[in-house]
C-alpha cells in the first residue's frame, strides 16, 4: 500500500493520470477492494477485483517456483491496452498500447536518466 500523506497520494495520482495514454488508475487495499480511482465505478469494481485475483495467482506462481523469491511488477499487454501492476504499493494503472510512452510505478528512487534520481510512482 502507498505510505505517502495524503496529498502527496493525490499529487502523484495527478501526475501519473496526466500522462500520455493513462486510461485510469485504481488503488486498492490488501484484499482488492478500490479506495481510490480515477475511472468510473462499474469499470474499477471489474478491473479491481480481477486483478486482484490475478495478482494473487501471480504472486503464489512465483513463489511456488522458488519460495524466496516475490512478484514485483505485472504487465499484461493486450491489443487495446496494457496494464500496469505494483502489487507491493497496490497500484493498478490502465493505459492506451497505442500511445509511446514510459510510465514507472514505484516509490523507490528511479535511476532512469530522464527522472535525475527523484522518486517516482
Amino acid at each position: 500500500m502507498i505510505h505517502l500523506p495524503g496529498a502527496e497520494v493525490e499529487e502523484t495520482l495527478k501526475r501519473l493520470q496526466s500522462q500520455k495514454g493513462v486510461q485510469g488508475i485504481i488503488v486498492v487495499n490488501t484484499e482488492g477492494i478500490p479506495i481510490k480511482s480515477t475511472m468510473d465505478n462499474p469499470t474499477t469494481t471489474q478491473y479491481a477485483s480481477l486483478m486482484h485475483s490475478f495478482i494473487l495467482k501471480a504472486r503464489s506462481t512465483v513463489r511456488d517456483i522458488d519460495p524466496q523469491n516475490d512478484l514485483t511488477f505485472l504487465r499484461i499487454r493486450s491489443k487495446k491496452n496494457e496494464i500496469m501492476v505494483a502489487p507491493e504499493y497496490s497500484v493498478i494503472l490502465l493505459q492506451n498500447v497505442k500511445q509511446k510512452y514510459c510510465i514507472i510505478l514505484s516509490l523507490k528512487t528511479c535511476s532512469l536518466p530522464t527522472c535525475k534520481g527523484q522518486a517516482c510512482l
